[in-house]
């Protein structure tokens, strides 16, 4: 069979182009929605599996290779849409031993493949790259590769791009919404240099010119911003995690002088898998392993080899972020990124916009992990403390289909709406099985906000479509207004949305419930003393 001919190719592309210039407001770009949409070049094809070589040379800090991309067809479409971002290029394409055509427009390449039966065989093409990556000026906040030396001046490589996206470094569909489910990775770099990657290591090749092949194969799906190089001079320590799914091998991989600071420091590593698999679940990825890896970066949840950057130190980089001195007794990097493997790894939000799933659920088990050593009233005053770093600049969730993520409060807002919202469902029996009936139902699987939202509201069998518009989609705080006088006490919710329904607790001799609305309502409260339960996260005005 023969690839489209160039003409019939233009044809195509132009449609699709133009589509896109139309589609969007002056407020994203072109770029913007091809990166963030699902193009009709890409909901087409069903990715199976990665069998990604890269060779990385430090010397011009160049890398070079190529991706085994192998799919399912899942209906007909001409073009193929793969992601390389400028200044990489794809060299050529390959499929069944014919070249084929491709037009690059920015980061996209559009692909004439090889027309293929629809069915569940899959299907490869070999995508041929080269170039010099975007090099991370601050990552991983500033995305990019990242050429580093340790303090004996050895070469320290990595990739940091969840906020950039991985086709900063090599071909892939890249898009949340769909995985790969399983990979392979061949990486290439100084023989006196090891490498260490996602999965388990298969095999350590040798070469002729002074360099190694270190392959790792993950069997489970993966995102592709967490398919990950660290390439240092590492040494290697090992354990193992009897949990729910049986044997969990533990690997730590730090630099040369590091382990025994190491060994002290990631004893915290079992009462965290403890703690999580209580409240979420058994550890998604017992095939591939658990990881720490010390990273030239603060950290990132990269899928069974986490980044690991936080110095040994307790807190996050010596500091608590919740200001309750509780944050400063284990370390942030451990606890946070770990959460990700249930929280962003295994249930991973489709679209960026929706990127509060890794991140709220992620920075609320942070004081699921302090209840679990310090008892719920720690937990509870850990969480409220992250309150300080809320911003309130924008809503959590923005515009979809253009790769734009909402505000950082994706983090600690999202967090404090999920306590707010346990401590309204007030049994905590029925929350922890939510928590991990959640992972069960989406074990493994890329999810909408609405899914969430629907599974919450079905399970808890309560109403809270409300309070996540108010906490997801605005920036506004609900505001209790309320006076007391001659035992009467009066209420009412400013600063929301049409209809917000959230139930508060007060904390009295009694401790009852109010259901303020809109409109001013008034209940007897024998009791002047009464305080407004903390762990809402609402703010309250006093009017008298």
């Amino acid at each position: 069979m023969k690839c489209f001919s160039t003409k019939t190719f233009s044809v195509y592309f132009f449609i699709l182009s133009n589509f896109f210039v139309f589609a969007q407001t002056n407020l994203y770009t072109h770029a913007d929605s091809l990166r963030g949409s699902i193009t009709d070049a890409r909901k087409w094809w069903d990715l199976t599996h990665y069998d990604l070589h890269v060779t990385f040379n430090e010397k011009d800090s160049s890398i070079f290779g190529y991706n085994i991309i192998s799919y399912k067809t899942l209906d007909y479409y001409p073009l193929m849409q793969l992601d390389l971002m400028q200044p990489m290029i794809i060299d050529s394409v390959v499929q069944d031993k014919q070249q084929c055509k491709f037009i690059r427009d920015g980061s996209a390449y559009f692909i004439s493949t090889i027309k293929t039966s629809i069915s569940n065989n899959t299907t490869s093409l070999f995508v041929y790259f080269h170039g010099k990556p975007h090099v991370a000026v601050f990552p991983p906040w500033d995305g990019g590769i990242i050429w580093s030396k340790d303090k004996n001046n050895n070469p320290w490589i990595s990739v940091a791009c969840q906020g950039m996206a991985s086709s900063v470094w090599f071909p892939n569909k890249d898009h949340q919404y769909d995985e790969v489910d399983s990979a392979s990775v061949y990486f290439t770099a100084s023989s006196n240099l090891v490498t260490v990657s996602n999965g388990k290591c298969k095999s350590i090749k040798t070469n002729s010119n002074q360099t190694k092949t270190y392959c790792w194969v993950v069997k489970n799906p993966i995102n592709n911003y967490n398919i990950i190089p660290y390439i240092g001079k590492y040494v290697n320590f090992k354990d193992t995690f009897y949990g729910k799914a049986g044997v969990l091998d533990l690997d730590f991989w730090v630099l040369e002088g590091n382990i025994e600071k190491a060994k002290q420091q990631f004893k915290q590593v079992k009462p965290m898998l403890r703690c999580f698999e209580d409240w979420f679940g058994k550890y998604p990825f017992y095939e591939d392993g658990y990881k720490l890896v010390e990273a030239p970066f603060l950290g990132m949840e990269h899928q069974s080899a986490i980044a690991y950057g936080n110095k040994f130190k307790n807190g996050y980089l010596g500091k608590d972020l919740s200001l309750t001195g509780l944050g400063l007794n284990w370390d942030f990097i451990i606890v946070h990124e770990s959460g990700h493997e249930w929280f962003g790894n295994s249930i991973t939000a489709k679209d960026v916009a929706d990127n509060w799933i890794h991140e709220g659920f992620t920075a609320y088990s942070e004081n699921l992990f302090v209840q679990s050593v310090y008892g719920k009233k720690a937990g509870a005053e850990y969480v409220i403390g992250t309150r300080n770093a809320i911003l309130n600049d924008r809503p959590i969730i923005t515009n979809y289909n253009v790769n734009k993520d909402g505000s950082g409060d994706m983090y600690y807002k999202a967090a404090n709406m999920l306590h707010t919202i346990r401590q309204l469902i007030n049994n905590d029996e029925l929350w922890k099985k939510m928590l991990q009936s959640l992972n069960q139902n989406f074990w493994h699987q890329t999810v909408s906000t609405k899914q969430i939202e629907d599974y919450l509201i079905t399970f808890l069998n309560y109403d809270l479509q409300k309070i996540f518009d108010q906490y997801l989609r605005t920036k506004q705080i609900p505001v209790l207004e309320y006076s007391y006088s001659n035992k009467i006490l009066k209420f009412r919710w400013s600063n929301c949305i049409l209809g917000f329904n959230l139930p508060i607790r007060l904390i009295s001799k009694n401790n009852i419930w109010i259901y303020p609305s809109e409109e001013w309502k008034t209940i007897s409260l024998d009791d002047k003393n009464f305080i407004i339960d903390p762990n809402f996260y609402i703010n309250s005005k006093r009017m008298n």
